[in-house]
């Protein structure tokens, strides 16, 4: 059993970290440069912001790799170093967790293979360094985060299957039309979404970042009440943002994300944590109530 589930069926819930880009602001970050770059030039930032999740409670964080796709990464000159990149945003997690866990964080290429706009060859040969950097550097999860193109899912996880049978979590994001029902940007409803991930036997469905914490309830309930065995990440934004005193906040702050948090444990899902917004003040919120439920 892999360390992943043998800690989760101990613990019966995970909490997770929150947003990597809410805290690389904080320390300076600049908009339009590479976040990734920093595990290279400034690693020092980047395992405190990994040790802040850890001291928050968390028992999984992921790493400062979005971005570190090889197709990315070309984009600011980066290419030829997408493996080191990988490979120390781990190192610097696993640093940070000790004997918490890790997920290699991996988000979508930003090209569309149902337009011709790039190959399933060169989508794997971006895919395929990024991993093996994750892998090597001492990952305990894949979690391939923000997705919205399963297509681009599949060719990650062949991609994957190549060289590794670590454990994967396949997180999408969802925003709700006018008829009332969520799609992934490609289309495609909740329904179709999670029946492929459980065709796929992929360890973990999730959902993360879109508008909030509650509006992520609605979500999860009917991915439970559709896939009620499919275990479950959730890692909503802190709600939506918005800009006060030039500054950009965001309207779900620690305390108010309470009861979702609740929601979110009396429908099962196995761990929980945010994206976009959050803090380590929320994770401290995520943590104290997990303890008191379970």
């Amino acid at each position: 059993m892999n360390k992943l589930i043998s800690t989760l069926k101990e613990k019966k819930i995970l909490v997770s970290d929150g947003a990597w880009g809410t805290e690389l602001f904080k320390k300076g970050f600049q908009s339009g440069s590479c976040p990734e770059l920093w595990n290279l030039e400034k690693p020092e930032v980047i395992f405190s912001i990994a040790k802040s999740y850890i001291e928050a409670g968390s028992d999984i964080i992921s790493t400062n790799s979005f971005g570190a796709s090889k197709i990315k990464l070309d984009n600011f000159g980066l290419g030829d170093k997408t493996y080191l990149i990988n490979k120390k945003a781990a190192e610097l997690s696993r640093e940070a967790a000790k004997d918490k866990l890790v997920m290699g964080s991996v988000g979508p290429s930003g090209k569309f293979l149902i337009s011709g706009e790039i190959s399933e060859h060169d989508l794997s040969n971006s895919f395929l360094p990024q991993l093996q950097g994750l892998i090597d550097g001492g990952v305990d999860a894949i979690i391939f985060e923000t997705f919205y193109d399963l297509d681009e899912l599949i060719c990650g996880i062949k991609t994957l299957n190549q060289f590794s049978k670590i454990p994967v979590i396949a997180s999408f994001t969802f925003n709700k039309n006018n008829d009332g029902k969520y799609y992934t940007l490609m289309g495609n409803q909740i329904s179709e979404v999670y029946k492929i991930i459980v065709e796929n036997n992929i360890d973990f469905g999730g959902v993360n970042c879109g508008n909030g914490y509650f509006d992520s309830i609605e979500i999860v309930r009917e991915i439970k009440n559709k896939f009620p065995e499919l275990k479950l990440l959730v890692q909503p934004n802190a709600g939506l943002p918005e800009i006060k005193d030039n500054q950009l906040m965001y309207s779900e702050s620690a305390d108010k994300i309470i009861p979702a948090v609740k929601n979110f444990i009396e429908a099962d899902v196995k761990i929980i944590g945010g994206c976009c917004g959050t803090t380590p003040e929320h994770i401290k919120v995520i943590r104290k109530i997990v303890d008191e439920m379970l």
